[in-house]
């Protein structure tokens, strides 16, 4: 039933609510008729003129520079083989919507209706005038060697196919850095390859360049060693076999120090893994299922330095390291080709980058106190912000420096300035919470389970390992609701009113009532209140039977925030319960508070406020920019509400000398550092990139947020409700699921470090 959803989820996702990945967006203005015949005819004659006089001028006038087409015939697609170009497209899409987020290039897919070689190269050349660079892919093999070599000799743009060179690149940055942990040297290893397809034979051929000898390489397909006796063999395999008698791979591994398995899952045993010698160096790629266990492999071996191509594994060898910012770097001085030197570059870029103090928002995904280089960190993550400023600029570089380049670049500090705008922030930060909410899952009251996308949303939490839901509701139509959207799994449901659950009410409206009973609360009230949703799961997460609670879904947000306040105390040294939003801005993630809950705050309430946003923008790996909003800029104004937030500045400057913070100031001024820095030079935010506003009240906070929210369609995660002992958190009233799964993540990265504050 699981795999049944899983399908209709991914179908539904590429089919609604409009068909495909991708879409082309104008990025000049389109509003008046002069916009429009500029943008045409007779102004768009101008720039054809300029590119006919000199054809490099295509890169001034035209998205061509930022422009990569990936191209493919559908003969080779990820594990489904050729299943032709129409169905290959979904794909080639996905691909582009990477290359998007992770390096800001734009693409046009392209599906080809031909397997001959020659049809294929031709089509290719014929529409290349299009493109800064060509990306091939799925294409199966031996073509694909031909049809790259072609295109590369042919064409004068970069052209890569990611099949064979990503995973090579990837995997040879791994390699150089386990080689060193193992204390052993290129030239001497002994390495066995099971799988000679065009991956396969890529990595080989770059990890010779890093030193390891031919003479030293034993290949294999699913038929064996590759032999000199056998007639079915390309000629690019013909490089890698051996004028020997056949031997099984349990022979070949014997004394190995490096196994690459680019083949099929679990045909590599504990006795093969056993016979390697020490401290031996095992990729094992095959997806999903690796060549050997990993849980199996590190026990079985505890000198073991492995890498897989799987996330929930240390040292995943993930291609999306390398493609985007090879392209990047090669496309920003408009190489001509991808060489070896390039590929070379962002090699070493990247095995030198695993070896840098690694970011704490890095640490902070994957639930770990701190990542350092060594066995279980061979290779970057893929949520690592500097890749695009270490890969890109060095590939660039490499460019540059082997002659291939036809506009260098002058002003590298400049450029990676440049590249960090590129960046897709809004996206990252919703994939780094989803990933760090599954290092540690906790288990979260879902209080409105009987409402059918509130169920949707705890489906999705366990299957997809983010949290252990628990349902609160009327158990019939949860059973039912639950049928309905094959959600079988064995979860805890929890009916309050249920006379089973009786002992278990007068336990939580007793502990209740001795915190309440001095303020007008009866026994009998608390009784009562304990048959409520919220207040029985605000007293479940109270009394530890669960981690965190979310709910909100179908009642209005003062309704629901009432039980939260009354049975969860403060946390130890806050005064005051606040709430922000993260809007997930093309900027990066943007800190808005307070949206819900302080409707006038003082001056030393806001100081509260923007001390609280300071510590939850750090849970998420981020350094705290703090600009204080208002109608005002730095005394421009003496009214009251501009004194009360410069009062806050300063409360927040004495007392919190270390935080980056200032106000009061217009919110265009915050938004845009090089207007602040020319008009106010002296303000601590001049030249800064803020990413948390403080506003002077909830009218103000709550309707910015909301704008944004709907005119711009900036997806916003809370209000989160700061300063609880407990996590509780509100859904907006008619949430989207995907809004509620978010939620509830945060709800588990709350819990996780309320934890750590108790440990």
């Amino acid at each position: 039933m699981e795999n049944n959803n899983k399908r209709r989820e991914a179908l539904l996702y590429h089919a609604k609510p409009s068909p495909g990945k991708i879409q082309v967006v104008p990025t000049k203005k389109h509003s008046t008729q002069r916009d429009l015949s500029l943008a045409y005819s007779p102004g768009v004659a101008e720039p054809c003129l300029e590119i006919a006089k000199d054809i490099n001028n295509v890169y001034k006038y035209t998205a061509k520079g930022n422009l990569v087409a990936v191209i493919s015939n559908g003969t080779a697609v990820l594990g489904l083989g050729d299943i032709g170009p129409e169905a290959s497209k979904p794909v080639m899409e996905g691909k582009g919507l990477l290359f998007k987020i992770f390096a800001g290039i734009d693409v046009f897919d392209i599906e080809i209706g031909t397997k001959d070689i020659e049809e294929f190269i031709q089509t290719v050349k014929n529409i290349a005038p299009t493109f800064g660079g060509i990306n091939l892919e799925d294409i199966k093999a031996p073509e694909s060697f031909e049809i790259e070599r072609r295109l590369v000799e042919e064409l004068n743009i970069p052209v890569m196919h990611d099949d064979q060179h990503g995973t090579a690149i990837i995997s040879s940055a791994a390699l150089l850095n386990a080689l060193e942990l193992a204390e052993k040297k290129a030239e001497d290893v002994k390495m066995v390859v099971s799988g000679a397809g065009s991956a396969a034979i890529a990595c080989a051929d770059l990890y010779m360049l890093l030193g390891v000898k031919l003479e030293n390489i034993l290949m294999f397909n699913s038929k064996g060693l590759l032999t000199k006796n056998n007639p079915s063999l390309s000629q690019l395999q013909l490089k890698y076999a051996k004028d020997i008698e056949s031997i099984d791979l349990e022979e070949a591994l014997k004394g190995a120090d490096i196994f690459l398995g680019l083949s099929t899952g679990d045909i590599m045993t504990e006795k093969m893994l056993l016979g390697m010698a020490d401290n031996p160096i095992v990729f094992a790629m095959a997806n999903p299922n690796p060549e050997i266990d990993y849980n199996l492999a590190i026990k079985t071996r505890k000198d073991i330095i492995m890498a897989t191509g799987r996330s929930d594994y240390p040292n995943q060898v993930n291609n999306v390291l390398g493609f985007p910012y090879i392209f990047r770097g090669a496309l920003d001085v408009r190489a001509t080709i991808i060489n070896e030197a390039m590929k070379m570059a962002a090699v070493r870029s990247l095995a030198a980058l695993a070896k840098e103090n690694v970011p704490e928002q890095v640490n902070i995904a994957y639930g770990a106190t701190k990542l350092t280089f060594g066995r279980e960190y061979i290779i970057p993550s893929p949520f690592d912000p500097r890749l695009i400023t270490v890969v890109a600029p060095a590939v660039a570089k490499a460019a540059m420096d082997s002659g291939v380049a036809l506009n260098p670049i002058q002003d590298w500090k400049k450029y990676e300035e440049e590249l960090l705008d590129r960046l897709g922030n809004e996206n990252k930060m919703v994939r780094f919470i989803m990933n760090r909410a599954k290092t540690n899952p906790k288990r979260i009251v879902f209080a409105e389970a009987e409402e059918l996308d509130v169920l949707k949303a705890a489906q999705i939490i366990h299957e997809e390992g983010i949290g252990f839901p628990i349902l609160l509701g009327n158990k019939e139509i949860i059973l039912k609701l639950k049928q309905e959207l094959g959600f079988d799994a064995d979860v805890q449901i929890i009916d309050p009113k249920l006379l089973e659950e009786e002992s278990r009410r007068n336990k939580f409206a007793n502990t209740y009532w001795e915190t309440r009973k001095r303020r007008g609360i009866a026994l009998y009230d608390a009784k009562k209140l304990m048959n409520e949703r919220n207040y029985f799961g605000a007293m479940m997460v109270n009394e530890g039977e669960a981690d965190g609670l979310v709910t909100g879904y179908s009642r209005a947000y003062p309704h629901v925030l009432k039980p939260i306040l009354q049975l969860i105390p403060k946390a130890s040294g806050v005064s005051l319960v606040a709430s922000t939003n993260m809007m997930m801005t093309s900027r990066g993630p943007m800190f808005l508070s307070d949206t819900a809950i302080n409707i006038n705050p003082t001056a030393k309430d806001l100081a509260k406020i923007a001390v609280m946003t300071a510590n939850t923008a750090k849970m998420f790996g981020l350094e705290p920019v703090i600009a204080m909003v208002s109608f005002s800029n730095f005394g421009s104004s003496s009214d009251e509400s501009a004194l009360k937030v410069r009062e806050a500045v300063g409360y927040l400057h004495k007392n919190f000398p270390d935080l980056l913070v200032d106000g009061e100031i217009q919110a265009d001024f915050a938004l845009n550092p090089d207007m602040l820095k020319a008009k106010f030079p002296f303000s601590k935010l001049a030249g800064k990139k803020v990413n948390i506003l403080i506003f002077p009240n909830l009218d103000t906070a709550n309707i910015t947020y909301k704008l944004l929210k709907e005119l711009n369609k900036i997806d916003s995660i809370g209000p989160i409700i700061l300063g609880l002992e407990k996590p509780a958190h509100i859904f907006q009233l008619g949430a989207s699921v995907e809004e509620m799964v978010n939620m509830a993540a945060i709800a588990v990265i709350d819990a996780q470090e309320k934890e750590k504050k108790i440990i």
